[in-house]
């Protein structure tokens, strides 16, 4: 299992890594592992501030769909465009390609509550 100690976790499964007020957040290895293949993902909050917790969008794999939670509140600035042709990344490249959206971040120190790599593993 992948899990990368540079990133941030929830116990939802997603990851966030951070690049000064801005986020990049996916889901995790384990998630997408749990998930099967990936078929389609609907994100349709660009643009939109959300609280943490908040869905921001749903993945669907083969057999189910899956809610998509902010792990901190901000404005979703991106939407990773190559998802609409290649969900799949998701399942390759969790971590890379396989980005979901990227936030500007209302409170950047919120991260500070969110798992460690050790932490997320230990959940697991």
């Amino acid at each position: 299992m992948n899990i990368p100690a540079d990133l941030r976790y929830t116990k939802d499964h997603e990851w966030i890594r951070v690049e000064g007020n801005e986020a990049t957040i996916g889901i995790t290895d384990f998630a997408q592992s749990e998930l099967g293949d990936i078929v389609f993902i609907d994100i349709g909050t660009e643009g939109q501030d959300l609280e943490s917790e908040a869905v921001f969008g749903t993945v669907e794999a083969v057999k189910t769909v899956s809610d998509l939670f902010m792990p901190v509140a901000g404005k979703v600035a991106t939407v990773n465009p190559d998802l609409a042709d290649d969900p799949a990344a998701v399942n390759s490249d969790p971590y890379g390609k396989g980005w979901m959206v990227k936030v500007v971040m209302s409170d950047p120190s919120a991260v500070d509550a969110l798992l460690t790599a050790e932490q997320y593993q230990a959940l697991l």
